[in-house]
């Protein structure tokens, strides 16, 4: 039941191009932690510290570019077929406005006159 793959697998929800990119950026920080930390030609290259660099980074990066793919979602279809797409406010205003009614005639009311 869980074997099974999906049958519209999109290739943008894969998990092989977050665990590339986290691999190289590890690699990246490792050796510039091993030949950073050596000080100088005297001393052998500081393995311990890039390892620790490698692993830091791999998993940091991996971490944040999976949860920025696995947040990606495609919009519904619905929303591209003009449904209030690039209309302006003061037209759906305009439009929901109900016709102002005519002003009412002046009835006398037969009390203290005009001046």
């Amino acid at each position: 039941m869980g074997k099974e793959e999906p049958q519209n697998a999109k290739p943008g929800n894969s998990i092989k191009f977050p665990l590339s990119f986290s691999f190289a950026l590890g690699a990246v920080a490792g050796i510039v932690v091993l030949v950073v930390s050596a000080g100088g030609t005297e001393h052998g290259l500081r393995w311990d510290l890039g390892g620790i660099a490698f692993g830091i980074a791999f998993i940091a990066a991996l971490l944040i570019s999976s949860l920025l793919v696995m947040g990606h979602k495609e919009n519904p279809d619905y929303l591209s077929e003009g449904s209030g797409i690039n209309r302006r406010s003061s037209d759906r205003l305009r439009d929901a406005k109900p016709a102002a009614p005519k002003p009412a005639e002046k009835k006398d009311d037969g009390g203290t006159p005009a001046a």
